[in-house]
């Protein structure tokens, strides 16, 4: 592989953003970055890319996709005709979605036969985005997902904490629990609080003992509180933030991922999604904003979750539920550090999520600084995954 030159361009690098810079990449890895004036021997001799007026950003990272489902009507439906082998080929077609909508990195938060497909991706058997699957997403008895085949049911910490460490025996890089009710479970609430702390805590503590993190599906309160204090690292949802959970999460450093697109492809969409799930949908969005609004005064990191795979929620769709968490108050600077440098904090992943030297050569080329316009990230101009231009 080729060694590459950025030149001159407009440069995010997860943190800020810099113009007149020069990227040089060296196989799979950001080997040079700075000031093009100051551009070393090693980028004359390599192949130049980019141009004045462009600008480079880390490859996105989406926190929480379904890569088995496809973002159809009926989330339940489509579950039960989902077998391994059918997921993982679903899977496979839903991964190049993120990939060529500049996503390079995505973490199944319960899916069907994606521990398989994130092998065989590493493994160079297919193209698409790292993906960091969580195996099963685990739930209560009657809790929200029993009813599809992502999730398994499991009561007490003893039974909780077995579930996890048979989660990272089958191939779980994460662990996803559903902490409260949801909005794609039919003849249930979407804000009861779930599992017990007691067994919360037991989940948490297996699971970081063996250097995994935990998402936590959490919309309700008591629910989102209960998760935080007892130590997940993301809540995804994350819709009724008090002024104490705020302060918790900030001062814990939890991540949040809004799952805007998620919500609103739901609530959006009457007459389409099924009427149970609109209903419950349309009835948090306000709280959702006035969640959304009290998480960034506080100073709570965010990530980019979108959820994609549930109904009208397309995979590939991070762009969009960027530019959603800027439309609902977020900066557009703090917007791009959480779809990039605080997902690979979130997802413990060192190496990207940063333009810096030995940092994966995960890369995406916009015709302009998404920072200043960030409608530009849905025309992702080139990507690259590993250093290897993606076929778009």
């Amino acid at each position: 592989m080729a060694s590459s030159y950025f030149a001159d361009i407009t440069v995010f690098d997860g943190a800020r953003v810099r113009a007149h810079q020069g990227v040089l990449v060296d196989r799979d890895r950001i080997a040079w970055t700075g000031p093009h004036a100051r551009a070393p021997r090693e980028a004359r001799a390599a192949r130049e890319v980019g141009g004045p007026g462009r600008a480079l950003t880390p490859g996105l990272i989406d926190c929480h996709v379904h890569l088995c489902f496809d973002g159809g009507a009926d989330f339940a439906a489509e579950a039960a005709g989902l077998t391994p082998a059918l997921g993982a080929i679903k899977g496979t077609v839903n991964a190049r979605k993120h990939l060529v909508n500049g996503v390079t990195t995505v973490r199944d938060l319960g899916g069907i036969g994606i521990v398989e497909l994130a092998g065989a991706i590493e493994a160079g058997i297919v193209p698409g985005p790292t993906v960091i699957p969580a195996g099963s997403a685990l739930t209560i008895t009657g809790g929200h997902g029993h009813n599809i085949g992502i999730a398994r049911q499991v009561d007490g910490a003893d039974a909780i904490r077995r579930a996890v460490r048979e989660e990272i025996r089958a191939g779980a890089l994460t662990i996803k629990l559903i902490a409260t009710g949801g909005v794609l479970t039919p003849g249930i609430g979407a804000t009861f609080a779930a599992f017990t702390p007691e067994e919360l805590t037991a989940a948490i503590e297996e699971a970081h003992s063996r250097d995994r993190g935990v998402a936590a599906h959490a919309i309700g309160a008591d629910g989102i509180l209960q998760a935080v204090l007892a130590g997940v690292d993301t809540v995804e949802h994350c819709v009724q933030v008090t002024p104490r959970i705020a302060k918790e999460m900030a001062a814990r450093g939890t991540f949040r991922g809004p799952t805007i697109s998620a919500l609103m492809g739901i609530a959006g969409n009457e007459g389409r999604a099924p009427a149970y799930a609109v209903a419950k949908a349309q009835a948090l969005v306000e709280e959702a904003k006035a969640g959304h609004a009290r998480s960034i005064r506080a100073g709570v990191r965010h990530i980019c979750s979108t959820d994609a795979g549930t109904p009208f929620n397309p995979h590939g769709n991070a762009p969009n539920e960027v530019i959603a968490m800027i439309e609902w108050g977020m900066a557009p600077l703090a917007a791009m550090v959480a779809a990039t440098a605080n997902g690979a904090e979130a997802l413990r992943i060192h190496d990207v999520g940063r333009i810096a030297p030995g940092m994966r050569a995960d890369l995406v080329l916009y015709d302009v600084d998404p920072v200043e316009d960030p409608t530009c990230l849905r025309e992702a101009r080139a990507v690259w995954k590993d250093g290897a231009r993606v076929r778009l």
